[in-house]
């Protein structure tokens, strides 16, 4: 926002004076401005905002604008233009419902069979031969980037991205794992 004028507030008297700069302009007629924003708004915040981007299109515009007596005018026509654009764009994100739906969620999956998952998992993951065991480790289990892999082994990307599907599709194809899918 700017800040407020060093001088003697304008009056009304003033309204229809000529402007010769924009900053003159906003020196002299901010205060009232943002008491307009105020009353479009809830928040002095966001009144602050709106008449800073109704200020922005009013300078855009300065040097098309022949009647600086209708400056106001055509501030409180952007503040009101740039508020209704922000209105309809809002996200509702609550509705009024008689009772609160429950979330349809999956159930908690049993710490013992997340286990016996994990365990057949590493078996699986230890049958591969060194190389696409060591970057399936590094990719998926040490969560490092195909980029990042090469880097450590001192291979390319493109090696990485061979072996590692190789790899899972080996998984794929291991028998303790079947029941899972």
């Amino acid at each position: 926002m700017t800040p407020p004028p060093s001088g003697p507030v304008c009056t009304g008297a003033s309204q229809h004076a000529s402007y010769p700069t924009f900053s003159s302009y906003v020196r002299a007629r901010g205060p009232v401005l943002l008491r307009t924003a105020r009353s479009l708004t809830a928040n002095p915040c966001d009144a602050e905002d709106l008449l800073q981007t109704a200020l922005a299109k009013t300078f855009v515009a300065w040097e098309r604008i022949e009647d600086h007596r209708a400056l106001d005018g055509y501030v409180r026509r952007a503040l009101l233009n740039t508020r209704t654009s922000q209105w309809r764009k809002r996200k509702v994100d609550e509705f009024v419902c008689e009772e609160l739906p429950e979330p349809a969620g999956l159930p908690e999956p049993d710490p013992a069979e997340r286990q016996v998952l994990h365990d057949a998992m590493w078996r699986a993951v230890l049958k591969l031969p060194e190389r696409q065991r060591q970057m399936v480790v590094l990719r998926y289990y040490e969560d490092l980037s195909e980029a990042q892999t090469a880097e450590v082994l001192g291979v390319s990307v493109g090696t990485v991205k061979s072996a590692v599907s190789r790899a899972l599709g080996k998984l794929r194809e291991d028998p303790e794992l079947t029941p899972v899918r």
